[in-house]
């Protein structure tokens, strides 16, 4: 008898599992979300979205044209990170900054050859549009290495004592090419995962409830877990076959490195899948509509990932109170999981402790689940 009702209940939830891949494959939106959504985003972040300065317009002012002043602003001609502009004058350079057509003037004054050729520190004027303040510092860090470089090569080729006050020697670890798109494109693979676990999931409970259909499969005789595990393994797949895709763009498309195992990898996709149906499942849970359900999940789900999750934003600069929020956003340990493991490869005392607390969450959330989700109308 008990092999009978174990058989009968694999059937059960055999049927609510093709019930709904029908139900998605019916459906183009899920498809969309799953597949087209991830492209879409890798492109317009891959391509459209860099936090780099290249290519920035310098304005460039020489009151006094001699062979110092036109070797050091070669440096910037040489450069991929300016284009320079040169003006006649600096009222000429500051109307330029103001209209926007460049972000920065350097502007060497009427002695700088003579400094120069005293040993000392030749006059440099540096002004950067701060409007954007992140940009104003990376250019500014750029023209300040471009000087550095210059005096020190310059003194050392004359035999004089100009010397910088340190000598940096530069070691960057995990992006040596110092791409900002391989810092972005892993974490957006979260993003991603949210949308598609997050968002897909907040809506099929009640979809069931707005078309009727759940109070047939009520009066059947499922369970309620079984119900639930007939929604989580169809979009379980789903959203693990937009990973997979997100993964191969990033890795083959962007030439994103990746350094770390393709089993952990996909261990730690699984859990933070879990988690974010999980979360999905409660909002559609507790939500009327659809409409009500897919506005909660952008708040809930979505937001969270792509603010508080170190996606984009360092967590180390925000406020406290925020910081300590961040730790209720599941993306947050999944973002650290994927930035290590492109990047640095199987760092595993970072890879199993917020693979812990992705278990964690997802079990809390399961258990939320099972406690609000009962088999009747009210």
């Amino acid at each position: 008898m008990k092999t009978s009702q174990k058989s009968l209940s694999r059937m059960r939830l055999s049927g609510l599992i093709k019930k709904e891949i029908r139900q998605i494959l019916r459906d183009p939106s899920s498809i969309g979300i799953a597949f087209f959504l991830p492209v879409i985003l890798l492109i317009i972040f891959g391509y459209g979205v860099s936090l780099d300065a290249e290519h920035v317009p310098l304005g460039i002012v020489i009151e006094q044209p001699s062979p110092e002043a036109n070797d050091f602003v070669s440096g910037f001609k040489d450069s991929e990170y300016f284009d320079p502009v040169f003006f006649r004058s600096i009222q000429e350079a500051e109307n330029a900054l103001i209209q926007r057509r460049i972000m920065g003037i350097v502007w060497t004054r009427n002695d700088f050859a003579r400094q120069v050729l005293k040993g000392k520190e030749a006059p440099v004027g540096v002004i950067v549009n701060g409007v954007d303040a992140n940009q104003a510092r990376i250019v500014e860090g750029y023209i300040t290495g471009v000087w550095m470089k210059w005096l020190v090569s310059y003194a050392r080729s004359h035999g004089l004592d100009i010397m910088a006050p340190v000598e940096v020697k530069h070691r960057i670890w995990f992006n040596s090419a110092v791409r900002s798109r391989n810092f972005l494109v892993p974490g957006l693979i979260a993003v991603i995962m949210t949308l598609i676990g997050g968002m897909l999931t907040s809506m099929v409970i009640a979809r069931e409830w707005e078309r009727g259909t759940m109070e047939a499969l009520l009066v059947t005789p499922v369970r309620v877990k079984e119900i639930i595990l007939g929604k989580v393994i169809p979009y379980f797949f789903l959203g693990m076959g937009g990973m997979t895709l997100s993964v191969f763009i990033s890795i083959v498309i962007f030439h994103v490195p990746f350094r770390g195992s393709y089993l952990a990898l996909g261990f730690a996709s699984a859990l933070f899948m879990l988690t974010a149906i999980a979360l999905g499942l409660i909002i559609s849970t507790a939500a009327g509509s659809q409409f009500v359900a897919g506005q909660i999940a952008i708040v809930i789900t979505f937001l969270p990932a792509f603010m508080l999750s170190g996606f984009v934003f360092d967590i180390n600069s925000m406020p406290f109170p925020i910081q300590v929020i961040t730790h209720i956003v599941a993306a947050r340990y999944f973002v650290s999981i994927l930035q290590s493991l492109f990047l640095a490869g199987n760092i595993w005392p970072i890879y199993l402790v917020n693979c812990l607390w992705l278990a964690v969450m997802a079990l809390i959330f399961f258990l939320i689940i099972k406690k609000k989700s009962h088999k009747r109308l009210v």
